[in-house]
């Protein structure tokens, strides 16, 4: 089979008729299989796949096991030679799947690429960027100081703002969002770290994967639209505690340093989520 699709589902039955019919058009004549990873969201997806999408296959944890875990269940449960891995408020503009194939049978040693991804405005989410430093929070694609100074150095160097994106390039990493991966780069770096709940195990598979020898590529001639709606109300606090967790997981995985400075790292990371709890307290709930 040329190609697997894994979909990891958690209460998103609003967005994944648009992406499953996105991709059911991208497969059409293709070897293709479809499996949604459901993180126990208990909102009727089998019954809605059984009556819509009867084709793809589910399978159902009966918790919330993290996205890295869920996307290694789909990896094992699946047999394609090409695996694209995406979230269901992603949706594949027309050609960007077989652009995507293309780019791995093209480039021996690409394990893996993905498109370049637009905000349902059409505007740049910037989701192939330079590994995170130190100083990455200060300067990432929500920081405060990258909105009110754009242009400075420091946010244009992670964010590759300065690419322009006429044609495919090596990036450090991409967004877990929409990634497509050979299965033989997977045998040889492995699947996701399933010590990062959500957020970040994207960063270090791209990581790892280099090390491995392969290339992370990120192709612009394919596009998607991931359609990130539910962060800009109220989100669920294990959110915000995962995704700083996974920052300290990431850190002293990749760039151990002498304990004190590590402590006085993780304090400042958590003392950001801290912060970012709070600011979450007063926005609207998630509609």
């Amino acid at each position: 089979m040329l190609l697997s699709v894994v979909v990891v589902h958690y209460r998103t039955l609003a967005t994944l008729p648009r992406c499953l019919d996105a991709l059911a058009a991208e497969t059409a004549g293709l070897a293709s299989e479809v499996v949604v990873v459901d993180n126990d969201s208990r909102d009727g997806l089998l019954d809605w796949l059984a009556r819509a999408r009867p084709t793809a296959r589910a399978i159902i944890n009966p918790a919330n096991v993290g996205y890295a875990k869920a996307v290694n269940q789909g990896l094992a449960a699946t047999r394609g030679e090409v695996v694209l891995v995406m979230n269901p408020d992603v949706y594949l503009a027309p050609g960007a799947l077989r652009t995507l194939i293309d780019s791995l049978r093209d480039h021996a040693r690409t394990g893996l690429v993905a498109p370049e991804l637009r905000n349902p405005d059409g505007t740049i989410e910037y989701s192939a960027r330079s590994f995170p430093g130190p100083w990455t929070f200060l300067f990432n694609r929500y920081s405060l100081l990258t909105r009110l100074f754009p242009a400075n150095p420091w946010s244009r160097r992670y964010l590759l703002s300065d690419w322009d994106r006429r044609a495919a390039r090596a990036v450090d990493w991409v967004s877990g969002a929409c990634m497509m991966i050979r299965r033989r780069a997977v045998q040889e770096a492995g699947g996701m770290d399933e010590g990062f709940f959500m957020f970040n195990e994207d960063v270090d598979w791209c990581r790892r994967l280099q090390q491995a020898g392969w290339q992370v590529v990120c192709e612009p001639l394919a596009k998607a639209v991931h359609d990130v709606g539910a962060s800009r109300g109220r989100v669920a606090p294990k959110v915000i505690v995962e995704r700083h967790r996974g920052m300290i997981r990431y850190f002293h995985k990749h760039h151990p340093s002498h304990p004190l400075l590590a402590a006085l790292a993780d304090g400042m990371i958590m003392v950001r989520a801290g912060l970012m709890l709070a600011r979450n307290a007063l926005l609207p709930r998630e509609r």
